[in-house]
């Protein structure tokens, strides 16, 4: 919270303001997974305070931020935000953070969320029917999922263990021609959009990839527009050096396209925060900025 709030930047024709301090944090943040699903469980009471400089006269004035309720019940656009300033002049610096502060305050919240919901399920250790100990056999009947070794036994020696790994298959049905839908993941602006984050995108076969500051990395292995992507694909959480392969095949449907998601070699304790990966951070992002563009155009 302090790293996405601490240092915001308002700045209007007024003047300029800043958040200097994260003064009060009261409350918790928890996930579970429940049933193969990451429940998100989040309350906090939020005290900011906030300096600005008048743009005309130069005075310096101060005030707060306070945020009594940033939970799960309430969408970020509906949290209470309300901005305060000590007694004086300077009610021009309170009303710039009222109306731009607020907003920006909104985005970092925002900001906070999806970093709740990537980078630390991401490096979540899920509950599994299977532990690493425990026989293929019963392994193999986690989710009717084949279990594959991942680590070739000449590399052994090197790694020094074994991991148990899975398949995941997933399919989505987005509202877009296959030519556009594969330029999603191939674009390094568009790739940005969806995924909100910087992104290193070098679409070639050997080119590098790198998502979500750096959760998500790997490199495209095999490229056939509009048609087919296969990825060299990890967690940063994941065993070092440890990838799966991901295929994504796009099935042209005249004004949609449906995406077939084949991941082998996911960490069998990583199967459900991948799951929760590809449909959070990927799938839901993508329709919202398809729908975007859509109504952009209209």
């Amino acid at each position: 919270l302090k790293e996405v709030l601490v240092g915001l930047v308002v700045e209007g024709e007024a003047g300029r303001c800043e958040i200097s301090d994260l003064k009060q944090v009261e409350g918790e943040a928890s996930c579970n997974s429940r049933k193969g699903k990451l429940i998100f469980f989040y309350e906090w009471n939020l005290r900011l305070s906030w300096k600005g400089t008048v743009k005309e006269s130069g005075e310096k004035h101060k005030g707060s931020v306070e945020i009594p309720n940033l939970s799960e019940e309430n969408e970020v656009d509906d949290t209470e935000i309300n901005i305060s300033k000590k007694k004086g002049e300077g009610d021009v610096l309170r009303d710039l953070m009222k109306t731009e502060g607020t907003t920006k305050v909104r985005e970092a919240l925002r900001d906070y969320l999806k970093a709740l919901k990537t980078e630390f399920t991401l490096g979540m250790i899920l509950p599994t029917k299977a532990t690493v100990g425990q026989e293929p056999a019963a392994e193999q009947k986690l989710s009717g999922n084949t279990v594959q070794e991942s680590v070739s036994p000449q590399s052994l020696d090197r790694v020094g263990v074994k991991i148990p790994t899975v398949k995941i298959l997933m399919r989505e049905i987005f509202n877009s021609p296959a030519d556009e839908l594969y330029s999603i993941f191939t674009t390094k602006e568009l790739v940005q959009k969806f995924s909100k984050c910087p992104a290193v995108i070098e679409a070639e076969k050997g080119g590098k990839l790198q998502m979500f500051d750096g959760c998500v990395s790997g490199e495209y292995a095999e490229l056939v527009p509009s048609q087919r992507i296969v990825l060299k694909w990890r967690c940063r959480s994941w065993p070092d050096e440890h990838y799966a392969t991901v295929a994504l095949n796009f099935k042209d449907m005249v004004a949609q396209t449906e995406l077939q998601l084949e991941c082998k070699g996911v960490p069998l304790s990583n199967e459900d925060s991948t799951r929760q990966c590809w449909k959070q951070q990927y799938f839901e992002e993508i329709h919202v900025l398809l729908q975007q563009s859509k109504d952009n155009v209209e």
